[in-house]
């Protein structure tokens, strides 16, 4: 391998591990929406160089999570609440489909996984939302993970980062994010218990669930 060979490789790892820093900190609204974004005070902060912040603010930008403004800057998404419609119907038509794959797919280590995260889901506390929150982002990703397509799973996470934003800004209104985020534990146990139809019909009510309980407080 050459020098420059690993160079290249080295800057993609940081661009993920940059990417991975900025969207949790976009998508639970510790960055606020319209804020600015500095990338050399990001690049700062996370121990990173220019480059990998910036190729990682590429793709915050692909995935609608920041926007540039020519002379003006870059800035955090406004979350806008017409979109939660658009957003709603992708999900209502994907998260179905990747939990019925999930459980025809899933390998020995996808339900190994699956059954580590009930025992935690069940050990959770429900006092602490942002332990929640994350904990909601990492059981929706084992299952894209499960569904062993790569380019679903890239598409699903992108739009729960959008919808996980929307679920966080109106936390503070929202009763329920405990009982919101156990719901997922029937839909685990399906997956695992290769009960592909169950799984879908469960991640369907999910996804529905989150479109009420959100236009029920706007």
């Amino acid at each position: 391998m050459t020098s420059s060979t690993f160079a290249a490789e080295r800057a993609g790892t940081l661009a993920d591990q940059a990417y991975r820093s900025i969207a949790d900190r976009l998508v639970t609204l510790r960055i606020r929406p319209g804020e600015p974004i500095n990338d050399d005070r990001i690049a700062a902060e996370l121990g990173f160089g220019r480059t990998p912040v910036r190729e990682a603010l590429k793709r915050l930008e692909h995935e609608r999570l920041i926007v540039a403004y020519p002379r003006r800057g870059t800035f955090a998404t406004e979350v806008q609440i017409a979109d939660l419609g658009h957003i709603s119907e992708v999900r209502l038509q994907l998260e179905p489909l990747a939990a019925g794959l999930a459980a025809e797919r899933a390998s020995d280590a996808d339900r190994a996984e699956l059954t580590r995260l009930l025992t935690r889901l069940a050990k959770s506390s429900d006092s602490d939302d942002d332990d929640l929150i994350r904990l909601d982002m990492t059981l929706h990703r084992a299952i894209y993970a499960a569904t062993r397509n790569p380019y679903l799973e890239d598409t699903l996470i992108r739009y729960d980062n959008l919808a996980t934003r929307i679920w966080c800004l109106f936390l503070d209104r929202l009763p329920g994010l405990a009982g919101h985020v156990h719901e997922h534990g029937p839909l685990l146990r399906a997956i695992v218990d290769r009960d592909a139809e169950k799984a879908r019909a469960l991640a369907a009510g999910h996804v529905e669930g989150f479109e009420t309980a959100i236009r029920g407080v706007i």
